[in-house]
């Protein structure tokens, strides 16, 4: 079309809104200046890093979730090691709601006994159905990056939409899962199913 200017490379994209992603939710503005100035692939890990580490925030776990109340709010993260070592970086020294967070790289086929919260990286179907499966009953929030992610059971999953990174949640996965979600994080998913997805 006359007159209509090109439109900019992902990576110019994901950078120019990275601002407006990660103010997304209340306080993450602060995790904007430690972001790499990498590629596209490392921007938008960093972003899902800074988003799992802010969904603790807003996510409640019943008592019965921890051992006592000097316990720890353990982050696993399976597939995405280079995720999981930005996520490391993030929370270090940081507490949520009186906790410390601790991130911990499942490898394959490990149990994910223990963990508040489950990020299940990539779009494998098989390695989403055994981390739940292994995850069980407990409580935990799951949160994938799979086109099926919440079909397939996890509360939250992350999905690009016009180059940004944004979430879609399942009440239905959290009220399974024993997790009560927050509305001030309900207000800013991309969308929120109460039923089945």
């Amino acid at each position: 079309m006359p007159g209509r200017a090109p439109l900019p490379p992902r990576r110019v994209l994901l950078r120019g809104m990275a601002a407006a992603v990660l103010a997304a939710l209340p306080g993450l503005s602060g995790a904007q200046a430690s972001l790499p100035a990498g590629g596209a692939a490392s921007l938008e890990r960093s972003i899902k890093a800074a988003f799992l580490y802010k969904f603790l925030g807003y996510a409640e776990f019943p008592a019965s979730a921890f051992a006592d109340a000097a316990a720890p709010l353990v982050i696993g993260v399976a597939g995405a090691d280079e995720l999981a070592a930005e996520l490391a970086r993030i929370v270090a020294g940081r507490m949520v709601q009186g906790r410390q967070v601790v991130v911990r790289t499942l490898r394959e086929q490990e149990a994910p006994a223990g963990v508040h919260l489950l990020f299940v990286g990539g779009d494998d179907p098989v390695r989403l159905r055994h981390a739940l499966r292994a995850l069980g009953a407990g409580p935990a929030l799951v949160v994938t990056e799979s086109q099926q992610g919440l079909q397939q059971g996890s509360v939250i999953n992350f999905t690009i939409v016009d180059e940004r990174v944004r979430f879609d949640v399942s009440l239905e996965a959290a009220d399974r899962n024993s997790v009560k979600l927050s509305s001030r994080l309900l207000t800013v998913a991309y969308h929120v199913h109460k039923g089945a997805p």
